[in-house]
């Protein structure tokens, strides 16, 4: 059965890390859903001012039959993600089931303030660390497992990172494939 996975897109996020995130993943066969959190509306300005257009509306979408929830960073994005009372509530859900949430760039600062880092390591945009609250901080690396969360760096990182949830969704394989097919390093 294929896996589901939500990205979640708000004015300001990062376009890099959710473009390369979806198409990773849909070159693995993962079934993608772009949802967007932008007051009921489909197109969604990223960072850069690129515009998005989300496959759905935050409020169109039955959540339960998803495997992992993946936010991108950016700002003003990740304080936008972070105001959306909402998906909070769903990441809760998705954290106590202990089903995947993965954040990168910022956006793993709004896991910190919910909580749900303490005890596990976690990486960040550089400068952001302090909003980890409780994790322990893995200074070297550019993407982070710690149980049900996976955490990466940055724009630069988001291939990496994409490949990483790659191999927890569909396995090491296929990961290690679309990494050669794609001419990554």
């Amino acid at each position: 059965m294929a896996k589901k996975v939500y990205v979640f897109l708000v004015t300001g996020f990062e376009e890099i890390e959710a473009v390369s995130v979806v198409d990773v993943l849909r070159r693995a066969g993962v079934e993608v859903i772009m949802v967007s959190i932008s007051a009921e509306e489909r197109k969604v300005t990223g960072a850069h001012d690129i515009e998005i257009t989300a496959d759905i509306l935050f409020e169109d979408v039955c959540y339960p039959d998803g495997d992992m929830l993946v936010l991108p960073g950016g700002q003003p994005g990740t304080d936008n993600l972070n105001a959306h009372k909402a998906l909070k509530e769903l990441i809760q859900t998705y954290y106590d089931q202990q089903k995947y949430i993965a954040a990168i760039c910022a956006a793993p600062l709004v896991l910190g303030g919910m909580g749900l880092l303490k005890g596990k390591k976690a990486v960040c945009y550089p400068g952001y660390e302090d909003c980890l609250v409780g994790a322990s901080i893995a200074q070297n690396e550019c993407v982070v497992v710690s149980d049900n969360i996976i955490t990466s760096k940055g724009p630069g990182t988001a291939i990496e990172f994409a490949l990483k949830l790659v191999e927890i969704l569909v396995g090491k394989e296929t990961a290690e494939n679309l990494k050669k097919g794609m001419i990554v390093k």
